[in-house]
This record gives C-alpha cells, sequence and structure tokens, in this order.
C-alpha cells in the first residue's frame, strides 16, 4: 500500500512535469567533471580559494538526499565515482528550474552546475546556479534510501545494489582492476591473448557436466565450453607459444557460495616450462596483484589474515593425505582399504570407483578446508588427470598441481600431456567411466589427438579462477558477491 502511494504521488509530479513541458528525458546533458576530479582538485582548498575561483563546475548524478529549508535547500547528488553536496536556493534558480526542483524524487537523475563552496559545517559544496532533469525516476529506491539489504533482492535487481550500496560498486571497481593487472602480466611476459570458440561440438578441457545447446542450421548439437584447454594447445601446437585468454566457463553443476555455473577464468600455456615453473610464476603473479590491491602480500579475508609472502607452502596430494586427512601410508596404494576409509570419513563414494577417485573424495573432504595458507597441492593421480603429463618418479600420479588459498581452488595447472598415443588411452579410459555412469568424464576427442600427432612441444598450462581470486581480494564470501549478476532460480511472480 505505501508503495502504491509513492507510485500515485510520483506520477502526479510527472503529470505536472509535462503539463508545463519539461522533457522527462532528454539527451542533450553534457556535464563537464566527476565528483572524483572536483574533490581531487579542492577537496583540500579553504573557503577563501574557492571564493576566487571563477571556474563553474557542472555534475550529472542520481539524487540521493534532499534537505529543505523553505526556499532553500542541500541535497546529495551521486555520479559513478562518488557523492557531492548541492545547495538549490529559488534565488539563485529562478522561477523554471526551482519549480523543476520542487517536483524531484530520491532517484531522479539531474543536472546541475554552478561555484564551489564551503558550508559552515566545512563541506565542499556546489551552489547550483542551474538545474536540468535528466531523467525521471518513476519507481521509488528501496529501503527508504538507506541501502538495500535483503540479499535475493540484491542479486535480482543489481541496479538497485549498486545504486543504494557504494561498498559493492568498489567491488566490482576492484574486480575490473584485477582483471587489468592479470593482462598486464601476462602481456608484459610476452603472451599472446586469443579467443577460442564458446560453442564447442564436444565438451573437453576438463571433467565437468556441460549446457548442451542445438544449432538449427547445421542440424547440430553444441555444448557451452567447460574449458579452453584443447582450443588453446591447438594453437601451442600451430607455434603460438604463449597464449592466454580470458574465458567465460560454463559448467552444469550445483549453485553454492564458491560456485556459479557461469564463471570467469584466466587460462594460458607456456612451452618448454613444466608445471614447477608454474608455481614460481603463479607466485609472482598473484603477489603482483596483491600489491597494487593492498600495497603489500598480506591482507584479511573473512577474519583471517592471509599471508602471500613467497614461497608458499608446497605439499603432495599422498603427504597432504597422511598428514591432515589422518590416512595409513599402505591405504594410499589400496583401493578397499582406501574405500573403506572413505566410508569411515563420511565421503560419497563407490565400490567401482578407481584408487585415484577415491583419494581425491578424502581429500575433498578432510584435507581442502584446513588449506589456509596459500598451498600448492602437487602429484595428482591419473585416473582424475586425463590431460596432465605422468610423473617420472610414480607414473600413477600426474605432475599437477592445485593452487588452496582459504580452504578453496583458486588455482589448477599441470604439465601437458603431449604423447599421443598415451593420451589415447586416457581417454578411453575416461570413456569407460562414462559408459559406467559417470557424465563428468572426459569424452574421446579424436580432433584433438590428431593436433598432437603433428607434435606439441612440451608445455605446462594453467587456469586460475578469477571470481574466487577477486572474492579473496575484496574479502567477499560468497561467488555471487563478486558477479555482476550470478545464476538465479527464475522466480514466479
Amino acid at each position: 500500500m505505501e508503495d502504491n502511494e509513492l507510485l500515485k504521488v510520483r506520477l502526479e509530479k510527472i503529470a505536472a512535469l509535462k503539463a508545463a513541458g519539461v522533457d522527462l528525458y532528454p539527451n542533450d546533458i553534457k556535464p563537464d567533471n566527476t565528483t572524483a576530479e572536483i574533490f581531487n582538485s579542492f577537496g583540500s582548498a579553504d573557503g577563501e580559494a574557492l571564493a576566487r575561483l571563477t571556474e563553474k563546475f557542472s555534475i550529472a548524478g542520481r539524487l540521493m538526499a534532499i534537505r529543505n529549508f523553505g526556499k532553500a535547500a542541500f541535497i546529495k547528488l551521486q555520479d559513478r565515482k562518488g557523492q557531492i553536496q548541492s545547495y538549490i536556493a529559488k534565488d539563485n534558480l529562478g522561477d523554471d528550474a526551482y519549480f523543476i526542483f520542487k517536483k524531484l524524487d530520491i532517484g531522479d537523475i539531474i543536472y546541475i552546475s554552478g561555484k564551489l563552496f564551503r558550508t559552515k559545517t566545512n563541506e565542499l559544496t556546489i551552489e547550483a546556479d542551474n538545474l536540468r532533469l535528466v531523467s525521471k525516476a518513476i519507481r521509488p529506491l528501496p529501503e527508504k534510501w538507506h541501502g538495500l539489504t535483503d540479499i535475493e533482492t540484491r542479486y535480482r535487481q543489481r541496479h538497485l545494489d549498486l545504486i543504494t550500496n557504494p561498498k559493492v560498486k568498489e567491488i566490482f571497481y576492484k574486480r575490473s582492476r584485477i582483471i587489468q593487472l592479470l593482462r598486464k602480466f601476462m602481456d608484459e611476459h610476452d603472451f599472446l591473448e586469443v579467443e577460442t570458440p564458446m560453442m564447442q561440438p564436444r565438451a573437453g578441457g576438463a571433467m565437468a557436466r556441460p549446457f548442451k545447446t542445438h544449432h538449427n542450421a547445421l542440424d547440430m548439437d553444441f555444448y557451452l565450453r567447460i574449458a579452453p584447454e584443447l582450443y588453446l594447445k591447438r594453437l601451442i601446437t600451430g607455434g603460438l607459444e604463449r597464449v592466454y585468454e580470458v574465458n567465460r566457463n560454463f559448467r552444469n553443476e550445483g549453485v553454492s557460495t564458491f560456485h556459479n555455473p557461469e564463471f570467469t577464468m584466466l587460462e594460458f600455456y607456456w612451452t618448454y616450462t613444466t608445471f614447477e615453473d608454474l608455481m614460481f610464476y603463479t607466485e609472482n603473479l598473484i603477489a603482483f596483484i596483491a600489491t597494487d590491491i593492498f600495497g603489500g602480500l598480506k591482507f584479511n579475508y573473512q577474519g583471517t589474515e592471509i599471508d602471500l609472502t613467497t614461497p608458499w607452502r608446497r605439499v603432495s596430494v599422498k603427504e597432504a593425505l597422511v598428514e591432515m586427512a589422518g590416512m595409513p601410508p599402505a591405504s594410499l596404494e589400496n583401493q578397499a582399504q582406501a574405500l573403506a576409509f572413505a566410508r569411515r570419513a563420511g565421503c560419497e563414494t563407490k565400490e567401482t570407483d578407481s584408487l585415484g577417485k577415491i583419494l581425491m573424495a578424502i581429500f575433498d573432504e578432510l584435507v581442502e578446508k584446513k588449506l589456509i595458507q596459500p598451498t600448492f597441492v602437487t602429484h595428482y593421480p591419473v585416473d582424475v588427470s586425463p590431460l596432465s603429463r605422468r610423473s617420472v618418479t610414480n607414473i600413477n600420479f600426474t605432475d599437477r598441481f592445485e593452487l588452496y588459498i582459504y580452504g578453496k581452488e583458486i588455482a589448477n595447472a599441470f604439465s601437458e600431456l603431449n604423447d599421443p598415443v598415451d593420451q589415447r588411452g586416457r581417454f578411453l579410459q575416461q570413456l569407460s567411466q562414462r559408459e559406467g555412469g559417470d557424465d563428468e568424464a572426459h569424452e574421446m576427442d579424436e580432433d584433438y589427438i590428431r593436433t598432437l600427432e603433428y607434435a606439441m612441444p612440451p608445455t605446462a598450462g594453467e587456469g586460475i579462477g578469477i571470481d574466487r581470486l577477486v572474492m579473496l581480494f575484496t574479502d567477499s564470501a560468497s561467488i555471487r558477491d563478486v558477479i555482476l549478476f550470478p545464476l538465479l532460480r527464475t522466480r514466479q511472480e
């Protein structure tokens, strides 16, 4: 009922403005300044210095507050850079502009121009000598303009979230900065940024369930990519020896505070390097970003201090299972013993699961959450790493690492398998698992094997989860807080 009354009042104001010939949505507004420019140039100037200025300033922004004093008022305007106060007086504006002002509502977008001065409370203020309506808001802002707090509404109506919660806007400015820094670091190391298909004839490059679509003209099924890996390695084979892509991936999986079915990654491939080289590179890359964002290598995430000072800890999967999960060393090599341990730990496992899959189920349940400070977990089982090079010291494990910070995987990397015979055997093993009901197992990809048969140089590759990295660097508890439009169930109106 309250919303209906507010809407009625606004519609009455709109009718009065139209009757007076006021354009509610003009398209000739060109402000000369932003709030940041004004504060950067004059934020420390005193009243006397401002009084000597002959320059006028103009701002366009959303009206966020009004304090009326009869024939004068103070208002707050918000543009993309922040807020600034303006003093509104009928004597300064004239009758026509003041008539418009009296019909304004919180949430309207307006333009003002005038000189700067300081109020008795020393607040930098624009004394408006001109005011125009830029865009009339029919609906009122939520929560009486004191900030949108309902989580569901914030995600569904991100425009309102950005208007009413300045810290949300800061997160997405910081996200943009982080991606800029990632690109800068890659470019400075002679990597070439490329683009690969989002629609692929088969889902490859990761063990995940894909989204399926259909191309009408070709009468073919396609999959939204779960990873760009196989296409990027085709480019490596073609002679582009250092490539990267800031890419959108799609995985048909559940939604949680750390999972969104559509997500962003940095994925890169580098010839004549190994997974060990990439550990040093990853340390330097993430430290480079942290230094720019925080001015150092220590920051707080969810009340815990994270220290990125290098070198970061390195521990193998087997070592972690013994040390942090309490597995007897002998059970690491025995499927039945590992399965029994997993069952006691409450892991979801099947009798037919391979030893490697059981070990990783135990790892996910008992070890991940303990990896708070940055840790490289190395040497994953072959049967859960179908695209990774085998370790020369133990052929049942691979030259692979995952980076964990605050108990969550941030990056995944390995020395790439470039032996086409071994790759075919791995795909056949994955195909057997698919036939056994594992719809996340990798598909057979004859075209990719054919690519390897032309000889791919020794290469290491890595994927870094940008959304999770942004979560860390913005102290965000949920991945939905760092994605502008997270996936949500359609609401029934």
